[in-house]
């Protein structure tokens, strides 16, 4: 990159993870006085970021920094961006950028926070990114990793990955968003990075529901550890790399999304658990759990490739009825006998 430091970032999408970036973001450039501006949806949103500067809804007392601000006006927080972070839900993304497209810088670099399978398509984010603003992989990134939003702004420890088919382009966003608290690593491996965080988001709704169910350890670490088998599989058919998915963005991500109550997927499988119908979890969680929707898309894929993957089958199951959360426990290893490795069919 020519840009000795991002000077100006954009972040459309001031939920949790969305506005916990962009404290990341203005942390880690306060001193060069970095820009970062966040577009909200909701107007009160913006409105209390930028005279409190707290989101209450997503992050309740958590102070955010001077030099981020709000506005539900794209135009206002786009203009300039050199960095255009995308934290939006999964599956309305496609929409947002077909509104926000002719707002973008033509030189930005576009950074993907969200983990999801487009329903319908089964594109993954940084797919539909090319194919909806016509950029090129080497401005396209992703970030994943163990990143539960509330332990991050709270400034507890934590190391991500960002990923793009250009190191050098990967490493200008590494060193815009390194905070004291906050660590990204880089790679090249877009698919393999952007699979380890879609699929450990059904393997926690999984383990969410065996945890609702008083499953206990031995149950839930099975689970894990042939989750992340299933989900190397499925990255490697489409490409990506095995060591990616022994790394942050694979084991990283699903050990903290299984074993969270911060989770939201791991929560919305407990709900599950309790005997909540998806709806009934929708409004009590108030916020997205991406394993809910990407769940049919994820085992599409796997389906045409010929990957297989059980646990994903046997929660797409419990999604759509077919069977039931008392079925689901004693479904997960009830395979016939193998020998165990990552690329045992």
């Amino acid at each position: 990159m020519n840009i000795p430091h991002a000077s100006a970032i954009a972040v459309l999408g001031a939920g949790s993870w969305g506005t916990t970036f962009a404290k990341v973001a203005a942390d880690a450039g306060a001193s060069r006085g970095t820009d970062v501006r966040v577009w909200a949806r909701r107007a009160d949103a913006a409105e209390e970021i930028n005279t409190t500067h707290r989101n209450t809804r997503y992050l309740g007392d958590i102070a955010l920094p001077a030099n981020l601000r709000a506005s539900d006006d794209a135009a206002v927080v786009l203009a300039g961006a050199q960095l255009v972070v995308l934290a939006v839900p999964a599956q309305t993304l496609r929409a947002q950028l077909r509104e926000f497209k002719h707002l973008v810088p033509k030189d930005a670099v576009i950074l993907s926070l969200m983990k999801g399978l487009e329903v319908g398509t089964d594109a993954r984010m940084s797919q539909v990114i090319a194919e909806e603003l016509d950029w090129p992989q080497e401005r396209i990134a992703v970030l994943s990793g163990p990143n539960l939003a509330m332990e991050i702004a709270r400034e507890e420890p934590t190391a991500s990955v960002v990923a793009c088919s250009d190191l050098a382009t990967a490493g200008w966003i590494a060193s815009a968003c390194t905070a004291p608290y906050f660590r990204p690593y880089t790679n090249t491996d877009v698919t393999g990075t952007e699979i380890g965080g879609i699929v450990k988001n059904v393997i926690a709704l999984a383990v969410g529901i065996c945890e609702g169910k008083q499953m206990g350890d031995n149950t839930k670490a099975s689970v894990m550890t042939r989750g992340l088998a299933e989900t190397t599989r499925l990255a490697v058919a489409l490409g990506g790399k095995t060591e990616t998915l022994f790394g942050l963005s694979g084991m990283g991500d699903l050990i903290a999304t299984c074993s969270s109550s911060l989770s939201r997927n791991h929560t919305a499988g407990r709900l599950l658990a309790q005997g909540l119908s998806l709806d009934e979890v929708t409004e009590a969680m108030q916020q997205t759990a991406e394993g809910i929707k990407s769940a049919q898309a994820v085992l599409d894929r796997a389906q045409q490739l010929g990957v297989y993957m059980p646990i994903t089958e046997n929660v797409v199951a419990v999604l759509q009825g077919t069977i039931s959360v008392d079925e689901l426990g004693p479904r997960l290893l009830a395979r016939e006998l193998k020998a165990e490795g990552v690329h045992a069919p």
